[in-house]
This record gives C-alpha cells, sequence and structure tokens, in this order.
C-alpha cells in the first residue's frame, strides 16, 4: 500500500505572535539594534517541523487586510486588539523573504484570514487524498478536523507537539462532533477577536449546553427551559449568539486552489537563505539549516506511515528551541527527550573531593590548567554574612569537582587556605557568573583571587545589554540547557528555607558543580561573541578589572549616624502633620492622600481644578502622577502642597526610616551593592540601599546626606565630584568650538551660554538668564522641546521656542551632531561611547513617532552618559590602585552619579586630595579639559 501523501499548513501570525512572546522577557537583539525575536520564533517553529515531520508538502498562510466577510456582519471584530507590536512589523517582510528563498509558498488574499485559507486548502487537499496537518496553537482550528484533517500544535515550554484528531477534540470539547466547536466557540465568545458570544456562557455552561442541546441554534429554540438571570440574558441576545456563531466559523470555500505541485517542498535556495540569515544574526541557525538540507541528513520520521490516534502527543527530540538561535549543541543533544537538557539527561561527571590527598590531587591539577571555572556554595546570598560550604571547579565540559567545607571556622580556613596556590596565581584565567561575589566570599577568608577574570555575566552584559544576565537564562539561552534550580534544594523564600548547609552533600555536589560546569560552557559561546561586537577591550581594560575595585568598596561600607537619623524622622513627621492639616482644610474635608482614586476625585471633580480635561488611567480614575500634578503645581497651592507631602513621606519610608535597618550588625556600617549589569547606558546601579537616589535638590533631601559620617574622629569624608561632565562630553564628542573654547577658557558654560543667546555681554547676565541657559544646556540632548521648557522655566512657550532657536544658532555644530548619531543608529541599529560601549536601539527605525522619537533621543544622549561612565569608572580603577600599591590607610567608599566619596584617614588629607583630584581629571583625554570638585566635611554633606 503506497504511503499517503501529508501536507503541513502553518498558520503565521499565531506562530510568528507566539515566537515573540516567547522571548517577551529577554528579546533577541542583534548588534543593528533589531529585535528579531519574531524571527527567531517563528523559524524555530517551521524548521522543527521539516525536521521531525519531513513533509512531502508544505505552505504558510498570513492573514491580509482582515476578513472583509465579517467585519461587514460585525463592525467592533476584532476592534479592542492592541496594535500590532512594531518588532513584529518589521519581521513579516523577512520572513517572506526566508519562505521564498525557501521554496516555500505564501498564501494569502486580500481580504481573508489565515484560518479561512487553511481551512478552504486542507478541505480541497483531503479531497485529494492528503493527510493535512494545520500548525498552529489556535484551538478555533478543531472545529476543521476530520479523519484526514488533523491540528498539529507545537511544541512549547517542555510540552511535547500535539496532534488532534477526531477522537482528541471530541475529547478536548466534551462533544459529539468536530463541528460542536463552532456553537462552543459562539456561545463562549472571543474576547480576543471581539466576538461577543451569550452574556453569562463560560466553558463549564458552553459544554453543558452542547450536552444538552447539540447546537447554538437548538439551544435558542429552547431558552424556556432555562432558568433566572441566565435565560433572560441569552433570550435577549439570541441575534448576538447566531452573529457569534457566524463570526467564529472558519470559511472553506476562499478564491485560492490547492496545487500540490506549488506545495512541493523542494530544495531551497541555500545561498540565499543563508545571506538573509547572516543580515539576522542568525548564525546558530543556519548551522542547522545547512545541516537540514545538506545530502545525507536523517530526519525524524515521527508519522512518515500516516497519523493514528495512538500518537496523540510527541515528545520533542531534537526541537528549535523557541528561547534560542539554535545555540544548542546538536551534536550532543540528538537524543535528549525534553525541552532543555539538564542533569537528568545529560552525559556528565562530577566528583566530591574530601580528604588531604584527594585535596592534594585536585590543587596539583587545578594548578596544571591556564583557565578554570569555579563557584562557592555558601549559607546567605549577602556576602558579608555568608560562610562557605564548599568549592565546586571545572574546566573541562561536563566534569567537575566539589570540595566541602566543614562548618568549624578553623577547620574551613585551614581547608581554604591550601587552595592559596590556586586562587593567587596570576597565570591561571578564574572563569566565574558574578565573580564579585565570590571574590567577596574568599575575601572574608583571607583569599585575595588574581590573574585574569572572566564573568559571564559581565560578558554577556556588554554583548546584549537589554537582556537578563542571570545565569539559568544564560543557559537556556545559548546551551538549550536548564539548570538544576536552588529551590530544588533548599525550598522556596520564608521561614522554612533551609540552607546549602543543610542539603545533602550528593545534591550540593550536583548543584555546585553544574554551576561551574555551564559556566565553563558560557564563557566558550560569549568569549568570540566579545570580539564580534568589538567589546572585547571594554571588558578587559574597564569592566573586568572594575569588578574587584566594586568588591572592595561593598565590603568597606560607610558609617551612618543613625541617632541622627532619627532626630530627623521625628522632624519630619511634624512637617507631613502639618501639611495634611493645611491640604484637608483646602480641600473642605479630609480624605485618604494616599489613595489615587480618592484624590483624583477631591481635586478634579470637587474642586475642579484643571478644568474639566483631566487624563484617566484604563481603571477609569483619574491620573495622579507627578507629571500631571507638577504641571497644575504653579497655579494651585492645594496640588504644591501634595507633592510635598509627597516627596516627604518617601524620604521618611524609603530612606530616613529604612536606612538605619540596613546597618549590617558585624561591621556596624552600610554595605550597598553595586551592580554592573543593570543600566543600558553603562552606568552602575546601586541596591540595598539604593543610594544612587538619594535626593539631592531638596533641603530635606540634601539633610539625609548628613547621616553618612567619617569612620570615627580619626577620619574625614571627602567628596570628589566632576563639574559638567556630561556638558564636556558633548562638547567634546559634537566638535562645536564655541563649548569647546568656553571650557578650555575655564568660563561658567551657563553664563556664556546665557551670553549668546540672549546677546548680552558675560558681566551682564542676569541669575534668571543663567538658569534658563543651563536648562537648555542640560535638556537639549535629551530631546527637551519648547512645552518641556516651558514646563521647567518661567518663559512661555514661544519664548522656549525662541530660546532653544537661538541655541542652536550659537551651537551650529551641536545641533549637526544631534543629526549625525540619528542616522548613525538608523544606519547601524546601536550608538556607541568613548569606549566602545554599544546602546542599541531597536526602535530607531520604527513607523510610529513617539516611539522611534524616544530611540532617537537616547541615540544622542546614550554616548554622553555613557562616557561619562566609562570615564569614573577608569578613574576608580586607577585611584584603587594607587590607594593598594602605595599603602593608603585611606579608602573609597562609594560611587554615585559623577561623585566619589572617599573616609580619608586625617594623616593623608592634604595629600589624597592631588591624587585623587589628578587621577579623576587625567581618566580619560577629551579635547575639553575634565574638572573636579572636591570638599570634605565630617560627614557627606559637608563634603559635597
Amino acid at each position: 500500500m503506497s504511503q499517503q501523501k501529508r501536507l503541513f499548513l502553518l498558520d503565521a501570525y499565531a506562530l510568528i505572535f507566539r515566537g515573540y512572546y516567547a522571548f517577551i522577557k529577554n528579546p533577541r537583539i542583534n548588534s543593528k539594534g533589531m529585535d528579531t525575536s519574531a524571527i527567531m520564533g517563528f523559524m524555530n517553529s517551521l524548521l522543527d517541523v521539516i525536521k521531525r515531520e519531513r513533509p512531502d508538502h508544505l505552505a504558510v498562510a498570513f492573514d491580509k487586510e482582515g476578513s472583509t466577510v465579517r467585519t461587514e456582519m460585525y463592525t467592533a471584530y476584532k476592534a479592542n486588539r492592541d496594535e500590532t507590536p512594531e518588532a513584529i512589523k518589521i519581521s513579516i517582510p523577512y520572513i517572506q523573504a526566508l519562505l521564498k528563498a525557501m521554496h516555500i509558498p505564501v498564501i494569502e488574499s486580500a481580504g481573508c484570514e489565515a484560518d479561512d485559507l487553511i481551512g478552504t486548502i486542507a478541505k480541497q487537499a483531503e479531497k485529494q487524498g492528503y493527510q493535512v496537518f494545520m500548525v498552529t496553537p489556535d484551538k478555533d482550528f478543531a472545529q476543521l478536523v476530520s479523519e484526514n484533517v488533523f491540528m498539529y500544535r507545537p511544541a512549547r515550554m517542555g510540552n511535547g507537539i500535539e496532534i488532534w484528531g477526531v477522537p482528541e477534540v471530541l475529547a478536548r470539547f466534551e462533544i459529539e462532533r468536530p463541528e460542536q466547536v463552532i456553537d462552543y466557540l459562539g456561545m463562549m465568545g472571543d474576547a480576543v477577536d471581539n466576538i461577543p458570544g451569550l452574556p453569562g456562557v463560560g466553558e463549564k455552561t458552553a459544554k453543558k449546553f452542547l450536552k444538552d442541546y447539540g447546537t447554538m441554534e437548538n439551544l435558542l429554540a429552547h431558552t424556556h427551559e432555562l432558568k433566572g438571570k441566565l435565560r433572560e440574558n441569552i433570550e435577549a441576545n439570541k441575534e448576538k449568539g447566531i452573529m457569534s456563531k457566524k463570526l467564529a466559523t472558519i470559511i472553506t470555500d476562499c478564491n485560492v486552489t490547492f496545487n500540490e505541485d506549488d506545495y512541493e517542498l523542494t530544495k531551497p535556495d541555500t545561498p540565499k537563505v543563508e545571506e538573509l540569515f547572516n543580515e539576522l544574526e542568525f548564525r546558530r541557525m543556519a548551522e542547522q539549516f545547512h545541516k537540514l538540507f545538506s545530502h545525507g541528513e536523517e530526519f525524524d520520521t515521527i508519522a512518515t506511515q500516516g497519523y493514528s490516534p495512538t500518537q496523540t502527543i510527541l515528545k520533542p527530540t531534537q526541537q528549535f528551541d523557541l528561547f534560542n538561535d539554535g545555540a544548542a549543541d546538536a551534536e550532543t543533544a540528538s537524543d535528549t527527550p525534553g525541552f532543555y537538557k539538564t542533569l537528568e539527561n545529560t552525559d556528565h561527571h562530577y566528583q566530591t573531593v574530601q580528604g588531604n590527598m584527594a585535596v592534594s590531587l585536585l590543587l596539583r591539577d587545578l594548578l596544571k590548567q591556564t583557565s578554570v571555572s569555579f563557584d562557592t556554595e555558601t549559607t546567605d546570598i549577602c556576602a558579608l554574612t555568608a560562610d562557605l560550604v564548599g568549592l565546586s571547579f571545572s574546566w573541562e565540559k561536563g566534569k567537575g569537582f566539589y570540595v566541602p567545607v566543614p562548618a568549624d571556622r578553623e577547620e574551613a580556613q585551614e581547608l581554604v587556605n591550601k587552595f592559596i596556590p590556586f586562587f593567587e596565581d596570576e597565570a591561571i584565567e578564574k572563569i566565574g557568573q558574578n565573580l564579585k561575589y565570590d571574590l567577596e566570599i574568599l575575601g572574608n577568608y583571607g583569599i585575595t583571587v588574581k590573574g585574569k577574570f572572566f564573568d559571564t555575566m559581565i560578558a554577556h552584559y556588554l554583548i546584549n545589554p537589554d537582556m537578563r544576565h542571570g545565569m539559568d537564562i544564560l543557559a537556556e539561552t545559548y546551551l538549550r540547557y536548564s539548570p538544576m534550580p536552588i529551590e530544588a534544594l533548599i525550598g522556596k523564600k520564608g521561614k522554612g528555607q533551609k540552607t546549602m548547609r543543610d542539603v545533602e552533600l550528593e545534591l550540593v555536589k550536583e548543584y555546585a558543580v553544574e554551576d561551574a560546569d555551564v559556566t565553563l560552557q558560557l564563557k566558550e559561546v560569549f568569549a568570540p561573541e566579545l570580539e564580534r561586537t568589538g567589546t572585547r577591550k571594554l571588558f578587559d581594560e574597564i569592566e573586568i578589572p572594575l569588578m574587584p575595585v566594586l568588591a572592595y568598596m561593598e565590603q568597606e561600607g560607610i558609617n551612618l549616624d543613625t541617632g541622627y537619623l532619627k532626630e530627623l524622622s521625628g522632624e519630619l513627621g511634624t512637617d507631613i502633620k502639618a501639611l495634611e492639616l493645611r491640604i484637608y482644610e483646602a480641600a473642605g474635608g479630609s480624605f485618604n492622600l494616599g489613595s489615587p482614586k480618592q484624590l483624583g476625585e477631591i481635586l478634579f471633580d470637587k474642586l475642579k481644578i484643571g478644568g474639566n480635561k483631566q487624563k484617566k488611567t484604563k481603571t477609569g480614575q483619574y491620573a495622579t502622577g507627578e507629571e500631571v500634578l507638577s504641571y497644575l503645581a504653579l497655579e494651585n497651592p492645594i496640588v504644591q502642597d501634595i507633592l510635598e507631602w509627597r516627596q516627604l513621606i518617601k524620604l521618611q519610608n524609603t530612606y530616613v526610616d529604612a536606612l538605619p535597618l540596613q546597618v549590617k550588625p558585624k561591621t556596624g556600617r552600610v554595605h550597598t551593592d553595586y551592580m554592573q549589569t543593570v543600566a543600558a547606558t553603562g552606568r552602575l546601579s546601586s541596591n540595598n540601599p539604593n543610594l544612587q537616589n538619594i535626593p539631592i535638590r531638596t533641603a530635606r533631601g540634601r539633610q539625609i546626606r548628613k547621616a553618612f559620617v567619617a569612620r570615627d574622629e580619626n577620619y574625614t569624608i571627602v567628596s570628589a565630584d566632576y563639574s559638567q561632565i556630561e556638558l564636556r562630553i558633548i562638547a567634546a564628542l559634537s566638535g562645536d568650538p564655541e563649548m569647546i573654547r568656553s571650557f578650555k577658557n575655564g568660563e561658567d558654560i551657563h553664563a556664556s551660554t546665557a551670553s549668546k543667546v540672549f546677546n548680552v555681554p558675560l558681566e551682564e547676565v542676569t541669575r534668571e538668564q543663567r538658569s534658563h541657559a543651563k536648562t537648555v544646556n542640560f535638556g537639549i540632548v535629551y530631546g527637551v522641546s519648547a512645552f518641556g521648557l516651558s514646563n521647567q522655566t518661567s518663559l512661555s512657550r514661544g519664548e522656549s521656542k525662541d530660546l532653544i532657536d537661538a541655541y542652536y544658532k550659537t551651537y551650529p555644530r551641536l545641533k549637526q551632531y544631534i543629526g549625525e548619531q540619528v542616522e548613525i543608529a538608523r544606519e547601524q541599529g546601536y550608538v556607541q561611547t568613548i569606549s566602545g560601549r554599544r546602546r542599541y536601539l531597536k526602535d530607531i527605525n520604527s513607523q510610529n513617532q513617539v516611539v522611534r522619537g524616544g530611540a532617537e533621543r537616547n541615540a544622542v544622549n546614550a554616548p554622553i552618559q555613557g562616557s561619562a561612565a566609562d570615564i569614573i569608572k577608569i578613574a576608580m580603577i586607577n585611584i584603587y590602585k594607587r590607594l593598594i600599591n602605595e599603602n593608603w590607610k585611606s579608602k573609597m567608599l562609594l560611587q554615585v552619579h559623577d561623585e566619589l566619596v572617599f573616609d580619608v584617614h586625617n594623616s593623608e588629607l592634604e595629600r589624597i586630595k592631588p591624587m585623587i583630584k589628578e587621577e579623576m581629571e587625567n581618566a580619560f583625554t577629551l579635547e575639553v579639559p575634565l574638572e573636579v570638585d572636591l570638599g570634605e566635611g565630617l560627614n557627606w554633606l559637608e563634603a559635597h
């Protein structure tokens, strides 16, 4: 008996959206800044179908201009759908070009939806003796299933592919015939497609009605048998019910014809496909594609003899991963039964090392290596309070060693000391994920780790700054490997959570060595990527050398005057109460000031502030965010008081009352966590507590800095702050001669700008004119508009426009530079800082003007912010080297924006200030001089 031919019809948009949202938390961005998630997701599904099924015939159906029939029937059909994401819109031409190059037909017809095209072709092919597989996750297609027409639901998130034949559809919907799916959908309606359905009818009720009545029409003929509100609702909406059924019915007589010669899967135009993959930077997918279509490829033949009901759920063998561009090692993954490789299904050899002889042998082998991945297992995520539980090492894929560390501190120290020759060997590269933590842990045991470092988290941050950088997501994305979750060992957060010390040795060994092994493999992926993206020098010369500097600063911490903060909290409480009374008096009664709903009703309904044009949120209440209230505060004292109340509440809750709780009992100091891999601009982030956001523009905000004090009476706080560094970088990068001249002459740049734009002598510039010029100076590269400038100053919108026009006439080269930056971003998809740090701008060519405008502003300001971040990082590295090599007693404590804060021993005060100033001002050579302001005092406020 001859084998039955099989036709696979792919629902393009369903698979494209599914692929795009599979990557939504971790989008795939290439070096041009293009979001390729939708293309990758679709191509993964397409290639997976081809690989595992080797279909005879295949085509892809696209929607084109919606459904004319349905919108004529119901104008609100699909009217509530969100606009298609920009990343999907720009992906469609690429997907269609790839399909054309692969000689796969695209089916589309104006006014017909893909569902209808697939339905029409499926029924035609069925009559010609084909088995037809509709490749889609959309359950609506179940209505078309018959003896030879099947739904093929692609694998996802660990579940295998599902093939729904008639038995599966009947069981899934609890019906007697597949056509009843139409009645089911018509009764329930569909919020996504805006099909109304019958009010009050959900899944359970629809299934019950179908058991009792069989069809929508029969139900509507017997509504007298129903009771209460449900009967009323259905009887009142009979016409909507019939219409909903029609809307849910897939049309099978579209103006398309199945031609088996056109749909036959043939040899692709490989050079053209590879050219497109190269443009999209799908390197690993190109490798998989080449292997898949090369001669002699052994395909997975799961359904070559036709489908039978015993094959309902098929587990994937080697699947093109929706979360991956093919980064899995295909040669070793071909027999993997699950979605990801894991410890359970991957060959590995991890050993526990205990006893003097075993440790000596391990150390001997470690010292023979040129590069080793290591990890520490500890009792706490806080490095200051954590104890070592074990050390893991790996230098060969799939292999590694775990050394348990005893709980007794003396015994632990004795064991750890044995590894000093390895950790302090400068010839051995140390690889890790978030190495800063491991350096701090080992620092607690007196070990200074030396040699070249490779941190996979930092490497990935430079390669793709907009993605997440945790080891689990990196392993899943680049290795198709899912590491053992920590919860499997110690349980979920809460009172019952254990520490690693409580977990059985065998389990800890597997978990710990896996981390070192996976990190080693990630290094092999990321090292060449650093070269490709031009960020290797930035990695080697700035980010990696900065890591031990941050570890040192975190361990040092800073002294906090908790008694002062307690007094300040009391003062704030008094001010807050006074403001509340004043607000209630103006409002004509008390209300919950913290409730946006109540606040909106008071301001806009009761007091009629701002007229009747106030915006409302999606929930229907008034918007009362700061941007709304700031606009109204100038003319409404109550709004001004509300903003001040909010500010004081935030100060009290976020800083004044919270900071004393952050003091570590072990040191009596506050220790922030510096994060290198959060801000795409290259700026450092600070957490637990966040010291970057301590307010400086208000008097009350500045008072918080007074709580950060010197170590003791022998020390003084010194603050070193770059003066107008971003403006200096703007001048240097743009090459504007007027700005450069002003800085070189040591002029006050704001007064100088005011003199030029207002056309008055420098000595006659008023305070107000200087203030306006300052606002424009800082705002111009962030795209400040006349409207925005008028909101920030006392100028009218017309005066603001005149000022901006005058500014650009004064600094014409700056305006030209802004335009050039946008063009560079459009051309290459990213912009760069002075050190080659990239900021990808995936929306730079967006059709949406608002979205594109945001990307254009980033194209201008990202190199400036990022360059400022690069410069202060270089300064920190150089100052740290001198502090260590020259044995200073003084310590570098904090980095906040463009400022460094030091605890300076009084005996070194006069010597260290010129050293700090020299290193900061000479960190990078620009066409304009860098300038640093120094201050000193008993606390941070005095020093700033």
